[in-house]
């Protein structure tokens, strides 16, 4: 797949599966919502909350799995979202999605923070395929911002 095609191809997966990217939210405190360094762009941590769409909660006490990955997968098209800008809304840009590291609101004896955060990671490589493989952590936390249900941060590399 050429550069040329990679926009127009997540544009069009994201419309098969129902969604759409949203605008790229405002940092909530005194931070930048991207830093672009070089080839590489350094993405803040996005929050799974999306346009009125809020996923609060611990997962493993208020919320299930399949809660926590629909809330990564809304961090995930806002960390897009953020790509987006930070490439001039040309994700043409994108040679590489490097690193994703997620952050789990959970209860104490919940342990399928890897699962949760497959939710981002499965759509950045479908979306992104080939260059949405990446390295990344799955965290558990005793709470996030505002009591989110996951929190997820993201550096790409760019041509």
């Amino acid at each position: 797949m050429s550069n040329e095609n990679l926009a127009g191809l997540i544009e069009r997966r994201l419309a098969e599966k129902g969604l759409q990217l949203p605008e790229a939210p405002a940092p909530a405190a005194n931070y930048v919502p991207y830093v672009v360094s070089g080839d590489l762009v350094f993405i803040s941590g996005q929050v799974s909350i999306l346009g009125d769409r809020k996923w609060i909660g611990a997962l493993g006490k208020d919320a299930s799995l399949a809660d926590g990955i629909e809330a990564a997968q809304a961090c995930a098209l806002n960390l897009i979202a953020q790509l987006r800008a930070a490439t001039g809304n040309d994700l043409n840009r994108v040679a590489q999605i490097l690193r994703v590291g997620g952050f789990v609101n959970a209860a104490p004896s919940f342990t399928d923070h890897p699962e949760v955060i497959n939710g981002a990671s499965d759509l950045l490589a479908e979306l992104f395929a080939p260059r949405g493989a990446h390295a990344r952590a799955a965290v558990g936390c005793a709470s996030l911002p505002r009591g989110v249900m996951v929190e997820i941060e993201m550096t790409a590399k760019l041509v």
